[in-house]
């Protein structure tokens, strides 16, 4: 099944049959939303609001784990991310859709992991997103004629201000592409659960760096969001059917990337914690208590 994590001014999915908001618990607290479910002529898409609909909810407030974990329970094996960032190069401009294949993480108040005292586990991030994922999204951004680059490195905030000028001059000297405040821990989680997992940055400013955009200015950042929500809706409907048929295993291994991450041996797993990770790790977990 297709996700889809709908990110600043796409809070909703036209186009899907057989729509309905469904209400899934999580055993870590309420997600954003409820799931939207229906289906395009590919196949089921899940669709949830990150910041929910009415964009209620602050980026630093995102439940992030309730997030994915609920995906997961509905049968999502695909998860495509969208969401506003900021342009820290001169050819990124507004309008520009960025495949994201690298994080860097300045958040500071978010949970960023699954695993707890009681089952502790290290996944690999070397490669934070799927490039099968990546490959069908390039594609599709080519065949629809939309401003695209493949590949980039978004630079992770955590808001829910803006930059200064001197942290904006600083990430650029970093080598970071965009500048967001959503991604992470988000593909970190994915990794964990075992998602197939691509980010796609829509940008709508230049940050405050470029000398003829001094300031972000939230008018400024919605204009443009509602530019490219339409081109998101188009870019999802053209991804769906390639993305129906998922292979299994994954070529890059995102299907299996518990494999070997789990360090705590059976006996000394605290069951409560097992327990809340039946959707996300059961079935590394499952495997390893029955051995």
């Amino acid at each position: 099944m297709l996700g889809v994590i709908g990110g600043s001014g796409v809070y909703q999915l036209e186009g899907l049959r057989h729509a309905r908001h469904e209400r899934v618990r999580s055993p870590f607290g309420e997600p954003s939303d409820d799931i939207l479910l229906g289906e395009l002529e590919s196949g089921p898409v899940a669709f949830l609001p990150r910041h929910g609909r009415g964009h209620r909810i602050l980026p630093s407030e995102i439940n992030y784990r309730a997030n994915v974990d609920v995906l997961k329970r509905v049968g999502v094996t695909d998860l495509l991310s969208l969401s506003a960032v900021g342009s820290l190069r001169e050819d990124l401009p507004p309008g520009t859709f960025t495949i994201v294949d690298q994080f860097i993480d300045r958040t500071v108040r978010r949970q960023g992991t699954f695993f707890e005292r009681g089952v502790v586990a290290h996944v690999s991030l070397a490669t934070p997103v799927c490039p099968r994922l990546g490959d069908v999204l390039e594609q599709a951004c080519g065949t629809l004629g939309l401003a695209h680059r493949r590949g980039g490195t978004s630079l992770v905030i955590e808001g829910p201000q803006f930059s200064t000028r001197a942290e904006s001059e600083l990430y650029r000297q970093w080598g970071c592409d965009v500048i967001g405040m959503t991604s992470l821990p988000e593909a970190r989680l994915a990794r964990e659960a075992e998602l197939c997992y691509a980010s796609i940055g829509m940008v709508t400013d230049y940050d405050c760096w470029h000398p003829e955009h001094g300031h972000v200015t939230v008018a400024e950042v919605m204009a443009e969001m509602q530019a490219n929500a339409g081109r998101a809706r188009a870019l999802v409907e053209r991804v769906a059917p390639v993305l129906a048929v998922h292979p299994s295993p994954c070529p890059a291994g995102c299907d299996r990337a518990l494999d070997a991450a789990i360090v705590t041996p059976p006996g000394s797993r605290d069951a409560a914690v097992v327990a809340r990770l039946d959707a996300v790790a059961g079935r590394v977990l499952h495997r390893t208590a029955e051995a």
